[in-house]
């Protein structure tokens, strides 16, 4: 998922994101200590996307304290 994309979420949306992107990566990182993941550069694109998620989120946290 791109940045642009994360942009245009609302904030339940991005919550419900955040929750899905994390509970994959760790469903992913069980299938590679088990030995059943075929696609490893899954578990670096998860990650990532979870990282941009985790980001979009703060920097609203941020925004919206400063405005409060």
């Amino acid at each position: 998922m791109k940045a642009s994309d994360i942009r245009e979420l609302t904030d339940d949306e991005l919550e419900k994101q955040v929750d899905d992107s994390q509970r994959e990566l760790f469903n992913l990182k069980i299938q590679a200590k088990n030995g059943q993941l075929e696609n490893t550069v899954r578990i670096r694109y998860v990650r990532r996307t979870v990282a941009r998620l985790l980001t979009e989120r703060k920097a609203r946290n941020k925004n919206s304290e400063a405005v409060s």
